[in-house]
């Protein structure tokens, strides 16, 4: 599976911005698929998961009700959309796919796209 993600950008505190992940290749509909993030001099984190059909998600407990993720598999995208945006949020993120179920762990996923910078500014 190719990834990539797309959406980035400079974004006021406060502000939202959607992402987007397009997957090529293997069916996307099999793999569950991933959003992760990592700032500068930190560790890369979970962030979101969303189940192959699409039906079951699992979001990290301290961005939820900031942060959804859902899917389209017509169009083999996956999506991460972001509120109420904070300086935190300032990182590179990544889309990944697995074939295991909502995992939350990095090492857990097979595939990874290129990362997608987000710059919160206050």
């Amino acid at each position: 599976v190719q990834l990539q993600a797309s959406g980035g950008g400079v974004v006021q505190a406060g502000g939202s911005l959607r992402l987007s992940c397009t997957a090529a290749g293997r069916t996307f509909s099999n793999y569950n698929l991933g959003w992760f993030r990592q700032a500068p001099g930190k560790e890369r984190e979970f962030v979101a998961v969303i189940s192959s059909e699409g039906t079951r998600q699992a979001i990290a407990d301290s961005l939820k009700g900031r942060f959804t993720i859902f899917r389209d598999n017509a169009k083999n995208t996956v999506y991460l959309q972001m509120n109420s945006l904070e300086s935190e949020d300032t990182a590179v993120y990544y889309c990944a796919a697995a074939a295991l179920f909502l995992p939350t762990i990095a090492t857990r996923y097979s595939y990874w796209g290129r990362g997608t910078l987000v710059t919160v500014s206050s």
